[in-house]
């Protein structure tokens, strides 16, 4: 599904957006998935800020859930920064479509992906879109994908809480959001605004993981705390929601996101997801 960049009225080159075959819905109105989606549950990966990791945990909650022999699939939402398919060693020859569907790619151990980044000639090419276009890419990624039989769905959202998790919220068939953090100044007032939005949404929140908690140190292997020491426990008790991981900076999971490795990766401890999902 490769497309030829076009020069928009401000002369930046994009792709062009998705064709819309479906007619505009209500904000509030769920989207019905084609015929060949059967997803049992939808789970949104979210984080009040970026940079701290959201895409690298979605794979990584997707490949816990798939070691355990459930179907597994991500859609990467976050279509101006897209990410998973580079994680997972994918390009646009691993997808397919017909004359009414596309269908996702899949990675060496089964998980499906689709990606705004699979329908580009080139990874590093910008989609340069306004903010509506945008959104309707996202849910074209639910009526247009042909995801089969999917037990778990994780879908890696943008950062922040716009037009993207908006939408998302109120138009997809959501079972819960896991909220991403990091153990830094402010954390607190992000992670409230997070869980502020999926309250009035009336999203069920399945609990927090904080990424780049700690690191080992090279010489004796004690954990070591670079943004000081972790206030995420305190936060969940206020919010009265589980922590369901804190994974360490690791140059080997970097390394591997990095040369699309990722699915090989075996040094997170996602165990805290087996009580909520």
């Amino acid at each position: 599904m490769a497309q030829t960049p076009q020069d928009d009225n401000f002369g930046h080159k994009h792709m062009d957006p998705p064709k819309a075959k479906h007619p505009s819905q209500p904000a509030n109105e769920k989207i019905e998935n084609n015929p060949g989606t059967h997803v049992k549950k939808l789970i949104a990966v979210i984080s009040g800020k970026g940079g701290v990791g959201k895409s690298s945990v979605s794979a990584l909650c997707a490949l816990h859930v798939m070691k355990k022999g459930l179907r597994t699939a991500i859609l990467d939402a976050d279509i101006t920064g897209p990410s998973i398919p580079r994680m997972f060693g994918l390009g646009p020859a691993d997808i397919r479509a017909d004359s009414q569907y596309l269908y996702p790619a899949q990675s060496a151990t089964g998980i499906k992906v689709m990606s705004m980044n699979l329908l580009m000639e080139k990874e590093e090419q910008p989609v340069v879109w306004r903010s509506p276009v945008i959104t309707g890419a996202m849910r074209q990624f639910w009526t247009d994908v042909v995801w089969g039989d999917v037990d778990y769905m994780f879908v890696d959202m943008p950062p922040g809480t716009g037009d993207i998790p908006l939408t998302l919220y109120q138009a997809f068939p959501l079972d819960g959001i896991i909220i991403v953090a990091t153990p830094q100044e402010l954390v607190e007032m992000i992670v409230q605004k997070a869980v502020n939005m999926a309250r009035m949404m009336n999203i069920p929140i399945l609990g927090l993981i904080e990424n780049m908690s700690w690191m080992p140190c090279p010489h004796c292997g004690e954990k070591i705390y670079p943004f000081g020491e972790s206030g995420i426990d305190e936060i969940a008790a206020k919010e009265n929601l589980p922590v369901l991981a804190k994974l360490p900076i690791d140059s080997a999971l970097a390394k591997a996101c990095d040369e699309g490795t990722v699915e090989y990766y075996e040094g997170a401890d996602l165990s805290g997801l087996d009580a909520v999902l």
